[in-house]
């Protein structure tokens, strides 16, 4: 159990424990990759979810929308399905939206495995793992960007810091950017920044930014695996 149970925790950071009916065992969905790339012109993405447990179990998938990205633009199918020990189950997500998709849209999916009751009526716990992955929505006339991040841009007025996204591209990030040569550490308010969004954070009251100030970031790329951390120039 607990080689497949590091590898989901690796990709979902939620764990769902279900007592069922105490021996313990673990039902485990295992997507293919880290993360589900969709271009607009294919109309849809397609990943293989693989039943790595020693019986049948059923498969939910579903989608969640972050909140400052709600738009349902996506359909996941099938939501539910059985599949048997060691199978594969092919998981589309359809685009469909009213509106021309123009940037890269982030959204979330989860796949979670509920094993299927005893039929000895045996008392067991099962451990069900809820794997939790990225969906990354691209229009069909945005072209590919090893490191979108280089985008951003940083400015303070008085004590705020604030970063903008002007580009077409998602940007993920680790929340933490460390304010250099003053080595002062901020959170970001979420490990990504969208097309069009800006955040903004407050300065220590000692904190003095000028010229010769640079931001130290610490990037994902695409497929969410960190990079080397980027120095980005700060707008005085």
């Amino acid at each position: 159990m607990s080689a497949m149970l590091n590898r989901a925790l690796f990709f979902a950071p939620a764990i769902v424990l279900a007592i069922l009916t105490g021996n313990a065992y673990a039902a485990g969905m295992l997507p293919e990759t880290s993360v589900i790339l969709i271009n607009v012109a294919e109309g849809e993405g397609v990943i293989n979810v693989t039943n790595t447990d020693d019986q049948a179990a059923l498969l939910y998938t579903s989608l969640e929308h972050l909140p400052d990205d709600p738009d349902h633009i996506l359909i996941v199918t099938p939501p539910v399905a059985r599949v048997e020990a060691g199978d594969k189950q092919l998981v589309r997500f359809i685009v469909q939206s009213e509106q021309p998709i123009t940037t890269q849209r982030l959204k979330r999916v989860n796949f979670e495995g509920i094993p299927q009751k005893t039929a000895d009526g045996s008392t067991k716990i099962a451990v069900t793992v809820r794997q939790n992955l990225p969906v990354l929505i691209t229009p069909a006339d945005l072209p590919a960007k090893s490191a979108p991040w280089t985008e951003l841009s940083w400015s303070v007025d008085g004590q705020t810091l604030t970063v903008k996204n002007d580009s077409r591209y998602v940007v993920r990030l680790n929340q933490q950017v460390t304010i250099l040569p003053a080595n002062v550490t901020l959170t970001l308010p979420q490990p990504h920044v969208l097309p069009g969004q800006a955040h903004h954070l407050e300065l220590p009251a000692n904190a003095r930014l000028g010229a010769g100030t640079t931001l130290r970031i610490y990037p994902v790329n695409t497929y969410g695996f960190a990079v080397d951390p980027f120095d980005a120039p700060l707008n005085t």
